[in-house]
């Protein structure tokens, strides 16, 4: 006989979602009914195959309210519950990077005390055994005090605290994130099957387990464990002594890298894999949207990105059962290694991006072209990446008149010798931050690129060179790192773009 249990997810302190119907869901004993009682609501559920779901009607913001879940044998009941706005913080490092490493993050956590702001950590296992729902069970919903806050993602903090004083409710965040990540892991292997670009991934992750035991790959996933530790050490060191040190020199004082992790079943980056121990896990929980940093990981196949990422899109709308959930997702910052070539990869990733943000419905993009750190794939002022994504939510999801975009290039006219751009967005002018407008270039049919000249009137922006007298291409940031110096007045920047895309591919 089953004893009555409620999904991992749902813990003191939580947050339920305003407005909607509210999913909370179980396990138990075949054949009993589940009451739920929220509030002044009390709802039923048959246990079916072990499993119940409950379906409470929408309510309003507010709280603190008690949950009781009984199947007439045993009571489950959730204090300090409030209801309020949940959105699902999705991604890799970027995403995953902690309050407490990023830019001014232990100084605000010394005070902080941020009642309307609260955190769940989905966990963070990438195997299903014993262990991990052991690890699952421990799992809770945190409030905002100096204690807990300093692990949350810091994107996720400020996105939520923007909101939270903007909406006047209490904003929960569920973290679903892993560093160094492919888009791939977050999606069904039976998605990502069915297209045969994407399908690349899982050809990949077979080729590299063909003719490989179980026992086999568990050796060498101990092999590799015993090296790591003992190697990244060295590598933290070499930083240490000297922080402007090249990655070749690191190589040859530390050795080197075997990262990542060999690729199989317990791998985080094997297709589908954290779709399966993360996503499945806290689905579906009633939610407004999610918000969504990454990209990085996919920077060697960039031409498809927008492929694999709008499957991510359709699969979490699909599991959530909402074809129309906001998807609010992070454009890639300027980014090389000292020593990188810049091989402008990135470029077309944050290019894939804009274009899934203009072709998928109720999506949103956080531009943050300007928020990216020259050596540091990592950059810690994560303050404006939140408040962008906050931005972009409550234009698009919230409906509230705020200025959410940059200059976005909308069209182009011919004249002699130049090209005038045309840019949404703009209606109050586009700013120059620096000594002078950088990052324009222009070609002609052989698709040859110069740097250009450029007069801004209005909303538009006259490009031009002396090398290029028939021009026909201009194209802007269009590199993996360098200056960004073009903004609207409420200091939002232009993103990278370039014109007659199609003729490029």
């Amino acid at each position: 006989m089953k004893s009555l249990k409620v999904a991992a997810v749902f813990s003191n302190n939580m947050v339920l979602q305003r407005e909607k119907n509210i999913n909370i869901w179980g396990t138990g004993n075949n054949g009993d009914v589940v009451t739920v009682t929220l509030a002044d609501t009390k709802v039923t559920a048959k246990i079916k195959d072990n499993k119940w779901m409950a379906i409470l009607p929408s309510m309003s913001a507010g709280g603190p309210h008690t949950v009781e879940v009984s199947d007439g044998n045993t009571s489950i009941t959730f204090n300090n519950v409030m209801i309020g706005e949940v959105w699902l913080a999705g991604g890799q490092s970027n995403m995953e990077l902690e309050l407490q490493n990023s830019k001014d993050g232990k100084k605000i956590l010394e005070t902080i005390d941020n009642k309307n702001v609260r955190f769940y950590y989905t966990n963070k296992r990438s195997y299903m055994d014993e262990e991990f729902l052991e690890a699952e069970a421990n799992t809770s919903w945190q409030e905002c005090t100096p204690e807990t806050a300093g692990i949350w993602s810091a994107v996720g903090y400020y996105y939520a605290d923007k909101l939270a004083k903007e909406l006047d409710v209490t904003v929960g965040i569920i973290g679903c994130n892993w560093g160094g990540t492919s888009a791939s892991a977050w999606i069904s292997k039976e998605s990502i099957a069915l297209d045969k670009d994407t399908n690349t991934y899982l050809e990949e992750y077979d080729k590299v387990n063909e003719g490989r035991t179980f026992e086999e790959y568990l050796a060498e996933l101990e092999d590799y464990n015993s090296w790591y530790g003992p190697w990244q050490k060295r590598v933290d060191q070499c930083y240490a002594e000297n922080p402007e040190i090249l990655w070749e020199e690191v190589l040859e004082i530390a050795g080197e890298s075997r990262w990542p992790e060999p690729l199989g079943p317990k791998s985080p980056y094997r297709p589908g894999g954290l779709y399966e121990t993360m996503v499945q896990r806290v689905m579906p929980y009633t939610l407004r949207g999610f918000i969504y940093y990454q990209g990085e990981s996919d920077d060697h196949k960039p031409d498809m990105y927008a492929k694999l990422l709008t499957k991510l899109i359709e699969q979490w709308r699909r599991d959530w059962q909402d074809d129309e959930l906001p998807f609010i997702l992070v454009q890639l910052p300027m980014f090389i290694n000292r020593g990188d070539e810049d091989k402008k990869h990135w470029a077309i990733v944050r290019e894939q991006q804009m274009l899934v943000h203009q072709t998928v419905k109720n999506t949103g993009i956080a531009v943050i072209l300007d928020c990216g750190e020259f050596n540091n794939i990592h950059p810690v002022d994560k303050a404006p990446v939140g408040y962008r994504l906050a931005l972009q939510s409550l234009y698009h999801v919230y409906g509230k008149d705020v200025k959410a975009y940059g200059p976005i290039y909308k069209g182009l006219s011919y004249l002699e010798n130049a090209i005038e751009l045309t840019f949404q967005h703009a209606e109050d002018g586009i700013v120059v931050k620096g000594e002078k407008a950088q990052g324009f270039e222009i070609a002609g049919e052989d698709k040859e690129f110069f740097e250009a000249d450029i007069q801004i009137n209005g909303n538009k922006i006259i490009v031009s060179s002396e090398q290029v007298k028939e021009p026909k291409y201009v194209r802007y940031a269009w590199t993996n790192y360098g200056p960004v110096t073009l903004y609207n007045k409420e200091g939002l920047p232009m993103p990278t773009f370039r014109t007659n895309r199609f003729d490029f591919n």
